[in-house]
């Protein structure tokens, strides 16, 4: 049996995201599992390289998981042959620096998103990777989750009929950090770092209606700061500049020509009552499905009831009982794991990865258009994006 082992360059694995989601559930299961097979019967396995600012922190993290090679020195890791790829989990505003050197190192790249500050940083890195000929796979996560799974599924098979509509609701109760913790970071909610609703979210809101639905014609967005005053990991009071709620409209045209309205709400200050923190509900002529972040639950037009309104009368329908469950059909592991795993394939193969740069490129143009959206007060068409 042929191994090639890939040595993948991690940087980021100090905060939550790289930490969690693409370290530990998903680049280190991939080793201690020996890897996995390619249809010729090569078996590929993984090498983690962490790379991070702060030294203790890179070198704990390193000793706790038997991570044998660290460093502080990007370039470093830039210059070295041995590695395959780089991986970028850090702040926005660093990413586009040590992406593009990255692929002018001959490197192949996956990133969190968004890929960059603005939608000209994007394009440039599109164009540098198209340039460059190197693998460039950008995190869409969601649409490997596995209620987003079956939603698709259903679309694929026709089940909808005519998609009419999607209504999406994101999001839960940040605490302000005065008496109970934040449970995100302080710079999530601060402009000039970075932060904000639109430029976080808006990013996956594109990808998951392209990836569900279809192409994102037009944009109609209000974001707000609802809570105007916050406390830092140090208990210091500050002010939040950051739009921590966003209300968007995206008009939506499928593969066929039909046109979809979507409406998505995205917020930091909202108390869930749903089954899940985020949950799309997609109708069509003939059936509709909710979908979360695991389940999915589908009514068929034949099965669907006929309610009358009646304000007098109290409600007698059991109407979450007249849905049905939307099966798994397959082995449905972890989003994060399962497209590092594509990703990983692609590179071996040498061919693009489907979620690339100008995919990520389309998601930033959206954040862009939504907050101007929301300053101006009108909808926005959104141009073709091209190389």
């Amino acid at each position: 049996m042929t191994t090639r082992t890939l040595r993948i360059a991690m940087n980021g694995i100090t905060g939550r995201m790289g930490y969690r989601q693409h370290l530990v559930r998903s680049i280190l299961p991939i080793r201690d599992e020996g890897g996995f097979l390619l249809e010729d019967g090569t078996r590929v396995q993984v090498e983690p390289v962490l790379v991070g600012r702060r030294e203790g922190a890179v070198r704990e993290i390193a000793e706790r998981h038997g991570v044998e090679h660290w460093t502080t020195d990007v370039d470093s890791v830039m210059n070295d042959p041995s590695i395959d790829i780089y991986f970028d989990a850090q702040l926005t505003s660093l990413r586009k620096a040590t992406l593009t050197a990255a692929m002018k190192a001959g490197k192949h790249i996956y990133t969190e998103k968004p890929t960059a500050e603005s939608l000209e940083e994007a394009v440039e890195l599109a164009r540098l990777g198209q340039e460059t000929g190197v693998t460039a796979g950008v995190v869409h996560d969601k649409l490997y989750l596995p209620g987003l799974v079956k939603l698709r599924r259903l679309v694929d098979q026709g089940f909808f009929g005519r998609i009419l509509s999607l209504r999406g609701e994101f999001g839960y109760w940040v605490f302000e950090g005065d008496v109970q913790p934040a449970q995100r970071p302080s710079w999530n909610y601060r402009k000039e770092d970075g932060g904000g609703m639109v430029v976080d979210m808006f990013c996956h809101w594109n990808y998951v209606l392209e990836g569900i639905l279809g192409k994102v014609d037009a944009v109609t967005a209000k974001a707000v700061t609802h809570i105007p005053t916050r406390w830092d990991e140090q208990g210091k009071e500050y002010t939040a500049t950051a739009d921590d709620a966003a209300y968007g409209i995206f008009e939506v045209t499928t593969p066929g020509g039909d046109p979809v309205v979507a409406q998505i709400n995205s917020s930091w200050a909202v108390r869930v009552f749903r089954d899940e923190l985020v949950e799309f509900q997609v109708d069509g002529t003939r059936g509709s499905a909710v979908a979360g972040l695991r389940n999915c639950v589908a009514q068929e037009r034949a099965h669907t009831p006929k309610p009358v309104w009646n304000p007098d009368l109290p409600v007698t329908e059991p109407f979450r009982d007249q849905w049905l469950e939307v099966p798994n059909n397959a082995d449905l592991d972890n989003g994060f794991k399962l497209q590092w795993e594509e990703f990983l394939r692609d590179v071996v193969a040498e061919r693009p990865h489907r979620y690339g740069l100008l995919s990520a490129a389309r998601g930033v143009q959206l954040a862009e258009l939504g907050l101007r959206s929301s300053a101006e007060g009108r909808r926005l068409e959104i141009p073709e994006l091209t190389l």
